[in-house]
């Protein structure tokens, strides 16, 4: 048996398997209220045999959506929807785990087919973004963020908290705070972004007490035998990396004694005056450091598609569990093209009965 396929159990969950599917914005929603298009996307991935599948990036206020059409979770009406899902993930074989998160300055955008930029200041749609200081990302995202006053902090990690319980009576069993990609979280810790001179800002401690402070507040309304993971960009690929990676080291640490169960590895994006090697498993090394030096299960999700790759990183103990995103985009049944490829006896297990019965046939 490869080990991709073998369980994978944190806390009081078992996954079947290795393969989880990251969060992937649909930018489909009507007010942050899910509908059919996320019931059927979410539910097809499930059918497709991946262990744990998690809900595209889920703003706890309106103001902490990307898009206009992004999911919400800040609402007793969302939060209905978002029961719809999770239901659907679980009775199709998969862990249904959703990710909660405040876009911050990167908020108020179009669709990235619309054009990937902020909304202008003229269109109704749009709205005021927050940030930990008043700087723009710049580029096709120039809106100055406003600088969130000490009370603005204390609402954002009170939606958080809300969200964080909302999706536990929704059914979901798995948490993801997203503290990656240049949004709010991240914004907070990375040196780019934040230029406060009180307490959320200057050292390392002062550029983490946004994370630590929300991931503690989340900690006490979600179960100690749930799982409570998060996202996190550990370097930029700024040319310092060495540092932030230290850095970044030492802030998952901290969230592990405040009960971070696993750590999503990824890249911070705060700038875009970045050298990012992409490439295949281009995160393995990065991820394993972080599994080695801090002891926490890490996952990640850059460059994983080919099924050597992402055997390999298993194997190696260079994270704990893969994920795979665009591939199972393209093809809902990759994890049977995985188990194939690794020579897995009998891999119709992954898939309900009928599927596996046609497939096995071609």
């Amino acid at each position: 048996m490869a080990e991709l396929f073998t369980p994978f159990t944190l806390k009081s969950i078992t996954l079947k398997n290795r393969i989880a599917i990251p969060p992937m914005c649909q930018y489909s929603a009507e007010e942050g209220v899910a509908n059919d298009w996320h019931y059927v996307h979410y539910t097809g991935l499930a059918r497709g045999g991946a262990g744990l599948v998690i809900v595209e990036a889920t703003a706890v206020s309106p103001e902490g959506r990307i898009s206009p059409n992004c999911l919400g979770i800040w609402n007793a009406e969302q939060a209905d929807a978002l029961a719809k899902v999770a239901q659907g993930i679980k009775t199709n074989g998969s862990v249904p785990g959703i990710q909660i998160a405040h876009a911050g300055r990167k908020a108020s955008a179009n669709r990235p087919w619309d054009g990937d930029d902020h909304i202008a200041e003229d269109d109704p749609r749009g709205w005021q973004t927050i940030a930990p200081s008043a700087l723009p990302f710049g580029g096709h995202l120039n809106k100055v963020p406003q600088e969130m006053t000490k009370a603005d902090i204390e609402r954002v990690t009170q939606d958080f908290v809300d969200a964080a319980q909302r999706s536990l009576d929704a059914g979901y069993e798995w948490l993801e705070l997203h503290f990656a990609h240049g949004y709010l979280a991240q914004s907070f810790f990375s040196t780019h972004t934040n230029q406060r001179t009180d307490e959320y800002g200057g050292d390392k401690e002062g550029r983490s007490k946004f994370l630590l402070d929300t991931l503690k507040a989340v900690r006490q309304v979600w179960p100690e035998h749930l799982p409570l993971t998060a996202r996190f960009g550990v370097l930029e690929y700024d040319g310092r990396d060495e540092e932030t990676l230290q850095e970044s080291i030492w802030l998952v640490q901290q969230m592990k004694e405040q009960g971070l169960d696993m750590l999503s590895v990824s890249v911070g994006f705060t700038i875009a005056e970045t050298n990012i090697p992409w490439g295949p498993a281009m995160l393995a090394s990065v991820s394993e450091r972080v599994r080695r030096e801090t002891g926490l299960p890490v996952s990640s999700a850059w460059g994983f598609e080919q099924p050597n790759d992402a055997e390999r990183a298993i194997v190696e103990g260079q994270m704990d569990q893969v994920l795979i995103g665009r591939a199972f985009l393209s093809n809902p049944h990759y994890t049977y093209e995985l188990a194939k490829a690794l020579n897995v006896d009998k891999p119709s297990w992954t898939l309900p009965a009928p599927y596996a019965h046609w497939l096995a046939r071609y």
